[in-house]
């Protein structure tokens, strides 16, 4: 079993930068990703990487503003956000994947959840 930690969401202007920290304990040998949830809305993926970090995965509406990283050696998983926007505002999740191969871009591809961190981009 692993527990997902998240930290480092906040209040923050629009066109400013955060960054998101994860830290998994047991088994962290595994894809991980970061979801977000908006009010009123569906959890959706956010960005993705695979278990030695050469290969990572974004959604459409971060592609370039967001960087997701992660030090194996201290099992943490990043989030970058530079340049955010109003529409980035929601509750961030680092999540596990079910799988050891790959990326996973699904929300069913999934299997172990944080807590979530709050982000909310002013206008």
């Amino acid at each position: 079993q692993v527990q997902l930690v998240e930290s480092g969401g906040g209040l923050v202007q629009a066109g400013g930068s955060l960054r998101l920290s994860c830290v998994a304990s047991g088994g962290t040998a595994y894809p991980m990703g970061w979801l977000r949830q908006a009010p009123g809305k569906e959890r959706e993926f956010v960005a993705t990487i695979n278990w030695s970090g050469d290969i990572t995965q974004y959604a459409d509406s971060v592609q370039g503003r967001f960087t997701i990283s992660r030090d194996n050696a201290k099992n943490t998983v990043y989030l970058q956000m530079n340049s955010l926007k109003p529409e980035d505002t929601g509750v961030y999740y680092c999540a596990r994947s079910r799988s050891r191969a790959g990326v996973a871009f699904r929300e069913y591809e999934y299997g172990d959840w944080g807590q979530g961190t709050q982000v909310t981009v002013s206008s």
